[in-house]
């Protein structure tokens, strides 16, 4: 039976974690799925892979809670279980930052879908694109001409923002991660700081790897994921690991 690999994230304010937490264990353990799920005061973040029934348990249950009744995670098979075990973990930020007061569910940077990005770049518009991730993911592959943010773990971030030329505060910066949900984070930082003109790619590299035809792409290289896949090219297809091990 093929396998169902799932990532999702909402930010949203989420209380009672340790019951939601536990709810979640015992739904994971009989449904025979494997990931990681996090839990926190501003939200929830998943990788979760298993057979099609259990996965649908799982989202029928996410959206039953209120606020998560549009949940819509990004879906891709393999063949096997990328992921040795389930983890339903609880953590004070869903993605690491530090910086208090930074609230995506209040405050974020408009979305381009892929197609969307993908126009304004066959356009010519004059955009910067930002590349968020730690510098490892950016050395597997990238879009062509995008701006590396330069960290070594995403909790450097703000930091990296103070070394931006400035006259970035003033022109269109189109940010973009694996995801999307850093940018959320990152974007939501750079409108706090004074940039004038922040949108961030929906779905990320991700999406734009599932809807933009290769032949049409600007991207260069693969996206790292967070698994035992290691990397995906376009169309999501699979990477070895042995091939990227010493990248």
């Amino acid at each position: 039976m093929p396998i169902l690999n799932i990532a999702a994230y909402k930010f949203l304010p989420l209380s009672d974690l340790k019951s939601l937490r536990a709810g979640l264990q015992t739904l994971c353990r009989t449904a025979n799925l494997k990931g990681t799920i996090l839990l926190s005061p501003e939200g929830l973040n998943l990788f979760v892979a298993g057979a099609a029934p259990g996965i649908e348990r799982l989202l029928e249950e996410l959206r039953s809670w209120p606020g998560l009744e549009d949940l819509a995670p990004k879906v891709s098979i393999t063949a096997e279980q990328p992921f040795r075990r389930m983890l339903v973990r609880l953590k004070k930020e869903i993605i690491a930052f530090g910086v208090p007061g930074i609230d995506p569910a209040r405050r974020t940077s408009p979305k381009l879908s892929a197609t969307e990005l993908k126009r304004w770049l066959d356009e010519g518009r004059p955009v910067t694109l930002l590349d968020t991730r730690n510098d490892y993911e950016v050395k597997l592959g990238t879009f062509r001409n995008a701006l590396p943010i330069g960290i070594a773990h995403f909790r450097e971030f703000p930091h990296a923002v103070a070394r931006l030329p400035a006259e970035l505060k003033e022109q269109p910066i189109v940010m973009f991660c694996t995801g999307g949900i850093r940018c959320e984070k990152a974007s939501s930082l750079l409108l706090a700081r004074g940039f004038a003109e922040v949108y961030h790619l929906k779905g990320g590299i991700l999406k734009y790897l599932e809807c933009v035809l290769e032949s049409e792409t600007r991207w260069q290289g693969e996206c790292f994921v967070f698994d035992e896949r290691i990397a995906l090219g376009h169309g999501l297809r699979q990477r070895r690991a042995e091939s990227v091990s010493d990248e």
